[in-house]
C-alpha cells in the first residue's frame, strides 16, 4: 500500500485517531527562553536532511551556519535506501550531536517506508535484555538496524575525542522516530553518559511497554506543530502508544507542556487532531519556533536536485489532492453514500 493510498483510506473512513485516558495533570506554557533553547537542536534535526558532504564540510547553509561550533565527525546514508545520518560535536552546548534524516517529501521511498506496518519485538541484538513486552513499528526498527553499529562506532568516537559524557539525539518524523529507537539503543552500549533525544513531528514509534520504557529511562521532548496529523499515527487502536514530554505549538505560536501518554486535552495533539480529518500536513515540516523541515532548507538543493524536489513536491499535492477529496467523502451525510 502507497502512502498516498494509506492516507486516502483514513479519510475516507474518517478514522478517529485518539482513544485516551483524561489526565488531572496541568497543561503549562513554556516560557521565551526555554522555547528558545529549542532552536540550536531544531537546526540540528532541519541539518539531518542535508546531504552528508554537505555537512560534513558544513557548506549545507543556515541549518549549519546555525550551529557554527559543530565539529562533524561522520556522516552517511544516501537518502533513499538509507536515511542520511550524522554525528559530531558541539563543545559550546557540551554534548555530541547524533541527527537522523526525516521523511523528506523529496524522497519517495522513505515516504514509503510509513505504510505497511505492524509491532514487533526489538532486535535482541540491539537491544539486549529488554523487555519481550516491548514492541515497536517494523519499518522503524528495520531502517533503525540499517545504521545502528555505524553511527555507534561514529558516537563512541566523538565521545573518546571529545571527552563529553553528554550526546543528544534529533531528528524530524521518520528520523524522529530513529533518533528515538538510538535513545534505547545506544545506552546499552555507552554506560555512564547521559542521553537527551528532541524529535519534531514524532509519530507513534510502539506500544504502552515501548511508551513505558522510554519514560522510565528517556529523556524525551518531542515538539508537535500545531494540527500536524504525523504525531497521531499509527492508529492507538493498533496498539501504538506516544510516550510523554509532548510540546505543542499553538495556533498562536504558544508553545504549551502536555503531560502524559497523548494526553485528550484539545490543546495537545491527541485531543487537538481527533481524527485525520481534522489535521493539517502542511504542518508537519514547521515552522517550529521559525525553524523549517525538509531538504529545501538545505543549501545543497540546487540544480537537478531542485528538478528533483519541484518533481516530488508535484506527486506530494498530489498526495494532499487524494487525501482531501476523501476527507469530503467521509464528512458526507451517510444518506448521500
Amino acid at each position: 500500500m502507497t502512502f498516498c493510498t494509506t492516507f486516502f483510506l483514513f479519510g475516507l473512513l474518517g478514522l478517529t485517531i485518539a482513544t485516551v485516558i483524561p489526565r488531572a495533570d496541568p497543561i503549562t506554557a513554556l516560557s521565551a527562553s526555554q522555547v528558545a533553547a529549542f532552536k540550536p537542536f531544531s537546526y540540528y534535526a532541519a541539518k539531518a536532511y542535508c546531504q552528508p558532504a554537505a555537512v560534513l564540510n558544513k557548506s549545507c547553509g543556515i541549518n549549519c551556519d546555525a550551529n557554527t561550533a559543530f565539529q562533524p565527525m561522520a556522516a552517511g546514508g544516501d537518502g533513499s535506501a538509507i536515511q542520511f545520518w550524522y554525528v559530531g560535536i558541539d563543545p559550546s552546548l557540551k554534548t555530541v550531536i547524533v541527527g537522523h534524516q526525516g521523511t523528506d517529501p523529496n524522497k519517495i521511498v522513505p515516504l514509503l517506508t510509513d505504510g505497511g506496518f505492524f509491532l514487533d519485538h526489538l532486535n535482541q541484538t540491539l537491544f539486549p535484555g529488554l523487555n519481550s513486552s516491548i514492541e515497536v513499528h517494523n519499518k522503524f526498527a528495520d531502517e533503525h538496524a540499517k545504521t545502528a553499529n555505524q553511527i555507534l562506532s561514529a558516537t563512541r568516537a566523538a565521545l573518546q575525542k571529545s571527552n563529553l559524557t553528554q550526546v543528544t539525539l534529533v531528528g524530524h518524523s521518520l528520523g524522529a522516530a530513529l533518533a528515538l529507537l538510538d535513545s534505547v539503543f545506544l545506552p546499552q552500549f555507552l554506560p555512564g553518559i547521559q542521553f537527551k533525544t528532541f524529535g519534531y513531528g514524532l509519530p507513534r514509534v510502539g506500544n504502552q511497554a515501548f511508551a513505558d520504557y522510554v519514560d522510565a529511562n528517556v529523556q524525551l521532548s518531542h515538539v508537535n506543530n500545531r494540527q500536524d496529523f504525523v504525531p497521531v499515527i499509527p492508529l492507538r487502536t493498533l496498539g501504538f502508544v506516544q510516550p510523554q514530554g509532548e510540546k505543542h505549538i499553538q495556533d498562536n505560536l504558544t508553545w504549551l507542556d502536555c503531560p502524559g501518554n497523548d494526553n485528550p486535552d484539545s490543546r495537545c495533539s491527541a485531543g487537538d487532531v481527533s481524527s485525520v480529518s481534522t489535521g493539517n500536513l502542511s504542518n508537519h515540516d514547521g515552522p517550529y519556533d521559525g525553524v523549517e523541515m525538509g531538504g529545501a532548507t538545505c543549501k545543497n538543493v540546487t540544480g537537478t536536485a531542485g528538478i528533483a524536489t519541484a518533481a516530488a513536491s508535484t506527486i506530494h499535492a498530489g498526495c494532499g489532492a487524494l487525501f482531501l477529496l476523501a476527507t469530503a467523502f467521509s464528512l458526507l451525510p451517510l444518506q448521500l453514500l
